[in-house]
């Protein structure tokens, strides 16, 4: 099955955790779809945005995050076994189907990633540099492995940022999205973004294919926007860019602060109508690329 999806962007700040939340939240309540929400982010926005912060404190006080998972894998004889079915909770803001892998503040703890990547090297008399390379091609497909076939769709939040696990995720994903705002930084973003997945296909690591960029809208029309849209649209491509824009209004925010996705909380209001139309998008155009492959 092809349908692990990254939700990535190098640049932070392009709403890109609200639309990865309300899209699986969408697939999930209007397509009976079985969804696994990844929160690969040390923000642990994701996390928070469908569950209170004393209810992510309890998680992480019983290593039920996406940081005991990891833990397991780069240094097996040091910590305890939990399945990652027993780590995934389920039907998360009473969506059947919508699940989550709660992520961790401590996530990228670099010394300790590259701690067990030194011993695995010894352990192995490999290099490091190798070893490192094995661990980054591995490390979030084996995660995903024993549920992979239990999910319609896995959806991973990203962190900005070109980290040994945003890399892994990208080489577990089949397609990715691009969460952006018409802004020159964010186009920056895309930009690392695109050179990165480029070398990865030059060693043949990978091939990720993109669904298509969704912007958030700047409540307003200017030159720039559009200047920006266009280069875009020759860049990837005039289907690249999804028809919807997501506003970042008043109950988008609101939403936040309940610990909820706004198609939940405000289901009338124009961001979750903008989403629920981004969700039909998306699913037209991953059914559109699954059928041609």
């Amino acid at each position: 099955m092809k349908n692990i999806i990254a939700m990535v962007n190098m640049k932070g700040g392009v709403g890109k955790t609200t639309v990865t939340v309300n899209l699986a939240t969408c697939l999930a309540k209007n397509y009976q779809k079985r969804v696994l929400l990844i929160d690969l982010d040390t923000q642990i926005n994701a996390t928070l945005s469908v569950m209170p912060p004393i209810h992510f404190a309890e998680l992480r006080d019983k290593k039920r995050t996406l940081k005991s998972v990891i833990q397991q894998i780069t240094k097996p004889k040091n910590r305890l076994y939990v399945p990652i079915k027993e780590i995934i909770k389920r039907n998360i803001c009473g969506i059947k189907g919508l699940d989550i892998i709660p992520g961790d503040i401590d996530l990228y703890d670099d010394a300790e990633l590259a701690m067990g990547i030194f011993e695995k090297a010894e352990m192995y008399q490999d290099n490091f540099y190798n070893c490192w390379e094995i661990m980054e091609q591995n490390l979030i497909k084996t995660i995903l492995q024993p549920v992979i076939n239990d999910y319609d769709f896995i959806i991973m939040d990203f962190s900005p940022g070109d980290h040994l696990i945003t890399r892994s995720g990208i080489l577990a994903s089949d397609y990715y999205v691009i969460p952006a705002k018409a802004e020159p930084l964010s186009v920056v973003g895309i930009g690392i973004l695109e050179g990165r997945i480029r070398q990865f296909k030059e060693k043949n690591q990978t091939k990720i294919e993109l669904l298509g960029i969704s912007f958030t809208s700047l409540g307003r029309a200017s030159k720039m926007a559009d200047s920006i849209k266009n280069r875009l649209k020759e860049d990837f491509g005039e289907k690249a860019l999804f028809e919807t824009e997501i506003p970042m209004n008043v109950s988008v925010a609101r939403a936040v602060d309940e610990f909820m996705p706004v198609v939940l909380t405000e289901p009338k209001s124009s961001g979750s109508k903008a989403f629920n139309n981004l969700a039909e998008e998306f699913f037209v155009k991953y059914s559109w690329k699954t059928k041609k492959n």
